[in-house]
């Protein structure tokens, strides 16, 4: 067996995923997905903007079959390339009615979409906005337990791998780690879903060489720890001095984007160390236990709203994800993602709504997102003095705080030292 690839292991019929090898980080980019096909070797070109198509080395999704005259609506921008004057299908799109045009369908809208790829591709478009512009004012979109693509309707959150996430503009990952044999595996609940930390850091970096004028915001939790575990925060520690490069940001002061272009921005709940920006001293709205699909959306409604008119310097989380007893992942994304998108389009002018989290994101609703980083005619979307901080570690309250404050001696220099940030970064 030590002689047969991983993708020729794991899924061998009739051979069991707890035998095979830990996955080295350059198998797991390679795995074949039949949901979620994981484009490694991903190399978008460096175009700014928004790209109608994904890049050639990309395995093309199945052609969405959209209804008449949604080509324009589902963006709210100009028809599409390959619509025809006057069709409102584009060309591929065609016998919409059959069953098949029917199917496809279903698995993609502007607000909504589990096909194994993303419709649309924006790799750069962080690229465009100013370096004195802090993250906390910034809309992101992200993706909610970002690399859980296995485990049935019940765990499965999303179905574009990693790099195809990154090319279609996420850039908020949500990692869930447990320490198995002294590594750190992605785990949903008891799930292993067959990567590593090592394997997701060095992926993510790849996408940052590639396109060094962005930033990804990484929030690294430990799946069930039950108590948290000194052994778990030591490997967490260990895993991004060695892989970090001296691209992750590993501080709990908010940067601005000019200081984390081609970085990691580390987001953690630890309860001593100090690995990165403290999770739970941001603004978050996360009701994961849905038991009404109206009561989820309205609480993301009115978090969405507290973030347009909060605070500038703190950061707003919105979790649009949700599971529970009577439904699940998909279903919760199929109810809220399009009244998160009408929501959005309501407004007729760039907004700040901090950092969506989502399972299966569509490319209209992510289009919208992004276009929201425009200039404000508040002058928020302008660079602004300073840089926002969050409050000194010390009792962690949960829910939504959003309170600010001065940040603490926590020896920034050793821990920057330490995970191999640039000198620049240490005040």
């Amino acid at each position: 067996m030590a002689d047969v690839g991983i993708s020729q292991v794991v899924f061998q019929p009739g051979v069991s995923v707890k035998c095979s090898p830990w996955p080295r980080a350059e198998d797991e980019s390679r795995v074949h997905v039949p949901l979620a096909r994981q484009d490694a070797r991903h190399e978008c070109p460096r175009l700014n903007g928004w790209h109608p198509v994904p890049p050639a080395s990309v395995p093309p999704a199945p052609a969405a079959r959209l209804p008449t005259g949604l080509c324009s609506a589902a963006t709210g921008k100009a028809r599409a390339p390959g619509c025809q004057p006057g069709a409102g299908v584009p060309a591929g799109c065609r016998g919409a009615r059959s069953p098949a045009g029917m199917e496809s369908w279903s698995r993609r809208s502007a607000a909504f979409d589990c096909a194994p790829q993303p419709a649309a591709c924006c790799p750069d478009w962080m690229a465009e906005l100013p370096d004195a512009l802090p993250l906390s004012r910034l809309s992101i979109p992200g993706t909610h337990d970002s690399l859980s693509l296995f485990g049935g309707r019940r765990l499965r959150c999303q179905s574009w791998g990693l790099e195809a996430q990154l090319a279609a503009g996420i850039r908020f990952l949500d990692v869930r780690c447990k320490l198995r044999r002294g590594e750190l595996g992605i785990y949903h609940l008891c799930t292993f879903q067959r990567a590593s930390l090592r394997g997701v850091l060095r992926r993510t970096l790849r996408f940052l060489r590639a396109h060094p004028g962005e930033a990804v915001l990484m929030r690294i939790k430990e799946e069930l720890p039950g108590l948290p575990r000194a052994r778990f925060a030591a490997q967490l520690r260990r895993c991004l001095l060695e892989e970090g490069q001296g691209c992750v940001w590993c501080r709990e002061e908010v940067p601005t984007l000019g200081q984390v272009r081609g970085k990691i921005v580390v987001l953690e709940a630890l309860t001593r160390d100090v690995l990165g920006i403290p999770y739970e001293r941001l603004s978050i709205s996360d009701s994961w236990n849905v038991l009404s699909l109206e009561r989820k959306w309205a609480r993301v409604r009115r978090h969405l709203e507290k973030a347009a008119g909060g605070d500038p310097a703190t950061m707003y989380l919105t979790f649009c994800s949700g599971n529970g007893l009577f439904t699940w992942p998909e279903e919760v994304a199929r109810f809220v993602n399009p009244r998160c998108w009408q929501h959005l389009r309501r407004r007729g002018q760039p907004v700040r709504w901090g950092v969506l989290i989502m399972d299966f994101p569509g490319s209209g609703l992510l289009r919208l997102i992004l276009d929201s980083n425009g200039p404000r005619d508040d002058g928020r979307g302008t660079a602004a003095p300073g840089s926002p901080t969050v409050p000194a570690r010390g009792h962690r309250d949960t829910g939504d705080t959003g309170n600010t404050g001065d940040t603490g001696d926590i020896g920034a220099a050793a821990n920057s030292h330490a995970m191999g940030l640039m000198p620049s970064q240490v005040p």
